[in-house]
């Protein structure tokens, strides 16, 4: 993947390249100052005060950290320009040699550093005073003088910018250099500044001597005012830090990338060259041990400093803070600087009283700056969100392996099996197949009623155990019903895996004991494969099924799946004719299913469900009449017809005086026609109803096929104010986050879910997520399946607005829709304009 270039990292001994022309320069300076300019040294007094006052006003550095170098703005300019008016020009160079010197052998940088300031300032002195002496030098007080004061100061502030941003340059490349010159002109006006202060400063001392007891007030009075606003903007700063590194916390939390999203903020907001997460191996989570350095992208899996340091943090809980101007032992720091630390922080990452890991930072940013006790207590409320975010971090990965893994046998469940099929199909390479093995256990239900659920729970965990034992090592195995594991598995053939089938049944073939008794185990075992069987998960679902149940009669109790076996798509074939009939004599029937508000049990609106009772074929599912309508292109006449007595109910009944509304079902084929919004525009108009009444519902393997095709007609929908829902929501591939692009209005959950929640832990966790996530997306939620008061006292308590189901009614035709509204609504008790109450619920 093409990205920006590694960025630039050299020694600092390279530095010397721009040292050696700096103080040629200052020297040959000097020399023309001292020999073309007013003889030095000039007035002592006045030097030996300016000298310390250059001290004091570089002892006042605002460090802004570039990288792994520091730019320091000071205010060296006010007694600059002061030394300009009344000293010789070389008397000056030589003060700001001596106060920088001093200034940084007090703070203890490098040999490098010192000589590069001090041949730094030497040159921008010099040719700060060569252009003084050019200028023909100061006389009084007037605007030539401020002027030519102006100049030099001005010649100083640049040389010394173009030095610093070569270096800069230098070791981390001209884009680091380019960044920082580009940001001159703010340094370029506080020097402006700073020049017009002294040259006020200048006229006070012309006019009297005693003004040097006002300036001394008043630069008592700025070091304190500058302190408190300094110590706010650093505080300001890091809140403001603090505040997008949680927000980055709990984004990661969602994606499941924590770290990658803490670490480099974690080690930018503390200024350190290291940041560190260590969390040890728990349960079925490794160990993790990642590091982010300054300047690389990615993460690192080691650390600068020694283990027994993390483990030492993690023993005693406590935090540990070594460096120079930290507290802690200074054994410990002695011993960290062999490893190249000269500063770090511990801080120990807790969950509740336990402590699960530590986080660290190590080596504040530049050579002079270092990590002191004012960073410990930031640096230990950035551990505490991290720990949080950690912790819902992994509660929401043992809620995703709990929702596609079976609680008993601990194998992927039917929605992580059916997935992993999905996606076998589309790596599948040429000359193989994918093979599904459905095995059976035989008798359980037998074992269950004789000797109780826990022998039957003993010997479906015994088979699951058998199954991964003797299955290929790239095999899928999974439960995917009470008695039935699936292995999934590409091989060369159907031969091949008929062979397998054969084998491993025989591998699992054992005696269980269990009190006393002993059990035997056998299974039967369908298989089928892609691509010879079927394309997608479904159908080689559907057809290894046909196939177990044709193995329990079948020889060696193994059964390859073949066509005469799918008697329904036989059926199907004979329904083409029969279905272009019904729809044009009127014989398919519209069911309506009630749909309510589960905190007050109020009627808003029903659900319109195809029905066909045919002659000769019976009850004809509505899966099977609707892949035939697509096949037979009778689909747009079989929607129209569902339409069009959804919107005659909607205008005709009005329960209680509130007018119903309505929802249709749609094919994913239907949402490809173009002309399909504006049919859907003339239904409304003919038969009078506003379009908020009517909700047309899709599939969610149907507008979240990873496509954008359904978008603009989904967006041509909801411009003519027709309500979307997503229909049986959870069944797919996708996530709520998917749902942010498109123009939909509801989610319905699918039953499997909702009727799951009273019994299976990761069903309700799953229900809840989506309730709540699609609430801050501002989209309603409605349950599918509500058949029972257990389930719909859990669907209130994590705020399912409306829900449908048995509970309340099953699907009713047009004629007994009435009825059952007069049974079961109030009368009289809703309020103008709300919607009518269930009396009672059967």
């Amino acid at each position: 993947m093409s990205g920006s270039p590694p960025p630039v990292r050299r020694t600092t001994e390279q530095v010397w390249l721009i040292i050696a022309p700096l103080a040629i320069v200052a020297v040959f300076g000097s020399i023309f100052l001292a020999l073309a300019a007013e003889p030095p040294p000039g007035d002592l007094a006045i030097a030996a005060a300016l000298l310390v006052v250059m001290i004091a006003a570089g002892a006042g550095v605002l460090q802004i950290v570039v990288r792994r170098e520091a730019l320091e703005v000071v205010v060296t300019e006010i007694p600059l320009v002061l030394a300009f008016y009344y000293l010789p020009p070389f008397t000056v160079v030589v003060l700001i040699v001596l106060s920088t010197l001093v200034g940084l052998l007090w703070r203890r940088l490098g040999a490098v550093k010192v000589w590069f300031n001090v041949a730094c300032k030497g040159a921008a002195a010099s040719l700060g005073g060569v252009v003084l002496v050019g200028l023909s030098g100061v006389d009084g007080v007037g605007p030539r003088t401020w002027a030519v004061l102006f100049a030099a100061v001005t010649v100083n502030s640049v040389v010394s910018l173009i030095a610093i941003s070569g270096v800069v340059s230098l070791l981390h490349g001209w884009q680091a250099g380019w960044e920082l010159f580009r940001r001159s002109p703010v340094p370029l006006v506080v020097n402006s500044i700073n020049v017009a202060i002294s040259l006020i400063l200048l006229l006070a001392l012309e006019s009297t001597w005693w003004s040097v007891l006002l300036i001394a007030v008043l630069a008592v009075a700025m070091v304190v005012v500058y302190r408190s606003y300094a110590q706010f903007l650093r505080q300001h700063r890091t809140l403001s830090s603090m505040y997008e590194l949680t927000r980055a916390m709990t984004e990661g939390g969602r994606e499941g990338a924590v770290a990658d999203q803490l670490l480099g903020r974690i080690r930018a907001l503390m200024q350190a060259e290291y940041a560190t997460l260590w969390l040890p191996a728990q349960g079925r989570f490794p160990e993790v041990l990642l590091s982010a350095r300054m300047g690389d992208r990615g993460l690192l899996d080691v650390a600068p400093t020694p283990a027994d340091l993390r483990e030492q943090v993690r023993e005693s809980g406590l935090t540990l803070a070594v460096g120079r101007a930290l507290p802690d032992s200074a054994d410990a720091w002695g011993d960290l600087v062999g490893h190249g630390v000269k500063d770090v922080i511990v801080v120990p990452l807790r969950s509740g009283p336990a402590v699960i890991g530590t986080l660290e930072v190590v080596n504040r940013l530049s050579e002079g700056g270092r990590f002191t006790p004012d960073d410990v207590p930031v640096f230990e409320t950035v551990a505490a969100h991290t720990a949080v975010a950690l912790e819902n971090s992994r509660l929401v990965d043992r809620l995703r392996h709990d929702a596609y893994h079976d609680t008993l046998t601990k194998l992927p469940n039917r929605r992580r099996v059916t997935e992993a099929l999905d996606e076998a199909v589309k790596i599948r390479a040429p000359g193989e197949v994918v093979a599904l093995l459905l095995f059976s256990v035989d008798r359980l239900r037998e074992v269950n009623e004789s000797l109780g659920r826990a022998a039957g729970d003993k010997v479906l965990v015994q088979v699951a155990a058998r199954l991964r034992s003797c299955a290929p090592s790239s095999a899928l195995v999974g439960r995917v019903g009470g008695d039935a594991f699936l292995v999934t598995l590409r091989l060369a053939g159907s031969t091949a895996a008929l062979e397998l089938a054969a084998r491993m049944r025989e591998q699992i073939r054992a005696v269980v004991t269990f009190d006393g008794l002993t059990l035997d185990v056998d299974t039967a075992v369908g298989v089928a494969v892609h691509p010879e069987h079927g394309e997608g998960s479904a159908a080689l679902l559907q057809r290894v099924d046909l196939a177990v149940r044709a193995a329990q009669s079948a020889p060696g109790n193994v059964q390859l799946f073949h066509p005469a076996l799918e008697s329904r798509s036989l059926r199907r074939l004979g329904l083409a004719g029969d279905l272009r009939r019904a729809l044009a004599n009127g014989e398919l029937e519209v069911y309506f299913q009630p749909k309510v508000t589960l905190p007050d049990r109020r009627l808003v609106g029903v659900e319109c469900l195809a029905r066909w009772e045919d002659r000769a074929h019976g009850a004809v599912s509505p899966e099977d009449f609707v892949a035939v309508a697509e096949y037979t292109g009778q689909l747009g006449r079989l929607t129209e017809f569902v339409l069009r007595e959804g919107l005659r109910l909607s205008r005709d009944w009005a329960p209680g005086g509130h007018p119903l509304s309505v929802a249709v079902n749609l094919s994913p084929r239907t949402l490809t026609d173009q002309h399909f919004p504006e049919r859907v525009r003339e239904l409304l108009g003919e038969y009078g109803v506003p379009p908020q009444r009517l909700t047309l519902e899709i599939r969610e393997s149907g507008v979240l096929d990873g496509t954008d095709r359904p978008i603009p007609t989904l967006r041509r929908l909801r411009d003519l104010g027709v309500r979307l829902s997503v229909d049986d929501f959870g069944t797919g591939n996708s996530s709520l986050a998917h749902l942010r692009r498109l123009p939909v209005h509801e989610v319905k959950v699918d039953h499997r879910f909702v009727q799951g929640m009273a019994t299976d832990p990761g069903d309700l966790a799953i229900v809840n997520a989506v309730v709540t996530l699609s609430q801050q997306f501002g989209l309603a939620v409605v349950a599918e399946g509500v058949e029972s008061e257990l389930t719909l006292e859990l669907l209130q308590d994590i705020g399912c607005e409306y829900g449908q189901g048995f509970l309340f009614s099953r699907p009713l035709p047009y004629e007994r829709l009435e009825a059952w509204f007069g049974a079961q609504l109030e009368s009289g008790t809703a309020a103008a304009g709300e919607p009518p109450r269930l009396r009672v619920v059967p």
